[in-house]
């Protein structure tokens, strides 16, 4: 609509803004030492909720870090859509990678560089544009509900009992999340699927303290040498997994949906370079974009143990420690998994050493219907915007929250992610594209528009 376009247009410079206000707060969920940055946030995140025309927004306490919910109720007999989204970012370590200052947005060649731009201070914020779009040109169609917490990092440990004793003010007719990415804006895509997630870490401790290693070497058995050999040992030659059982409940995609998944434009040179490699890495037998959405995956996030600072020490460490992650496909439960990896490093330990192993945290993965009216909403907007239908992709990452969310309210969720998978999430520099930034809040209006007409 035109009048959409006039608003937007005239006030994107404050958009801008507002988003780079929240960028600057360290609000990092995994260090206490950040428990101001917060509370700081949830506040900020209150603000611009009710200035773009939310009736009521209130920051409501967890048992961890608070959670944001507002509301713009028309008329409780129209649809609802209930916006989810985290205003916690992760850590910017390690902080010499990063080009500029991780919590000082920079905006460089049409992009913002800053920790949580895309994730997902920066894609959230476009639905809280959107709404003041449509309150302000009086084009609001449905009611509007946001739940905007401040635990994804950390496996949102407090958002399901929240969730649970909160029914009824939750209550809506679908779940809208913007926590993922597209192809790209020549080719846009929605996800209808994110992969789940078991996270755990593993200690393997030795002798009782550091040793000399010319006076105990190849007397007493190093941590780090075990560690490292129990994780290769959980792939094969082909990088298949070895851990037993892993693969038991993993749904096989069909040839179509494999065909149809192969379609969606990909450029194995460009995306190597990008990433500085000279080949690619996994499971024999899938191609990239098939290993990245549809296949389980085990990757070792961290590891750690013995002398790492400046110069030579000569020690057999007393330790050595690592986190491993692994991301699930559908049927894949992540407390079994997540039992199956601590079983495995714990059981095929050699005597030598001790193996501790806990789990961190975990999620489910989850599908959206493609035939349900929220995703045919969604795809005509993409339509709307772009002048093309977007390409159904199943996203590599996860959002633990999304089985509980569904569980607790009976509502099916619908992906419209407008970061980029170069996006550097979680990773040094991480960015955010202000044409996917703008593109957001423009398509995000034509949404709620298409889905009150499908759900009159």
């Amino acid at each position: 609509m035109k009048s959409w376009k006039e608003y937007q247009e005239k006030n994107k410079d404050r958009f801008l803004n507002e988003m780079l206000e929240l960028l600057r707060v360290p609000s990092i969920s995994a260090k206490s030492e950040h428990k101001a940055d917060m509370k700081k946030t949830a506040d900020l995140v209150k603000k611009r909720l009710i200035e773009a025309g939310a009736d009521k927004a209130e920051v409501m306490s967890t048992e961890g870090h608070p959670v944001v919910y507002a509301e713009k109720i028309l008329d409780p007999s129209k649809p609802t859509v209930l916006v989810y989204g985290h205003y916690d970012v992760q850590p910017p370590d390690p902080l010499e990678l990063w080009k500029s200052p991780p919590f000082e947005p920079v905006i460089k060649e049409g992009k913002v560089y800053a920790r949580g731009s895309a994730d997902d201070k920066g894609q959230f914020f476009m639905h809280v544009k959107a709404m003041e779009t449509l309150v302000k040109t009086n084009s609001l169609s449905n009611n509007i509900k946001f739940l905007i917490e401040g635990e994804e990092e950390v496996g949102s440990p407090h958002l399901a009992k929240f969730v649970a004793e909160n029914k009824q003010l939750l209550k809506e007719d679908v779940i809208l999340i913007s926590d993922s990415a597209m192809i790209s804006l020549e080719n846009p895509s929605l996800d209808i699927g994110v992969r789940g997630l078991a996270y755990i870490q593993v200690e393997v401790t030795g002798p009782n303290r550091d040793l000399h290693s010319g006076t105990y070497g190849g007397a007493v058995g190093n941590p780090i040498t075990i560690l490292a050999k129990m994780i290769a040992s959980a792939h094969d030659e082909n990088n298949h997994i070895t851990i037993p059982g892993f693969y038991d409940d993993v749904v096989e995609a069909k040839p179509e949906e494999r065909k149809m998944m192969n379609q969606a434009p990909f450029n194995e040179k460009e995306y190597k370079e990008d990433l500085g490699v000279i080949e690619l890495w996994g499971e024999k037998g899938f191609t990239t974009i098939e290993r990245t959405g549809i296949r389980p995956t085990l990757e070792l996030n961290g590891i750690w143990g013995g002398y790492q600072g400046e110069g030579s020490k000569t020690v057999l460490p007393s330790k050595a420690s690592a986190k491993i992650s692994a991301r699930l496909v559908p049927n894949q439960s992540s407390k079994k998994i997540g039992k199956l990896l601590l079983d495995y490093f714990k059981k095929i330990a050699p005597p030598s050493v001790s193996v501790t192993a806990f789990e961190l945290h975990g999620g489910e993965p989850y599908m959206t219907p493609i035939e349900s009216n929220a995703y045919q909403a969604a795809a005509k907007a993409i339509e709307a915007t772009f002048g093309k239908k977007p390409i159904p992709v199943r996203g590599g990452g996860s959002i633990p929250i999304c089985s509980i969310l569904e569980k607790e309210l009976g509502i099916k969720i619908v992906f419209m992610g407008f970061g980029l998978d170069s996006d550097n999430l979680h990773s040094p520099n991480e960015k955010f594209e202000l044409n996917n930034f703008y593109k957001g809040i423009e398509t995000i209006p034509y949404f709620h528009k298409f889905f009150a007409e499908m759900s009159s």
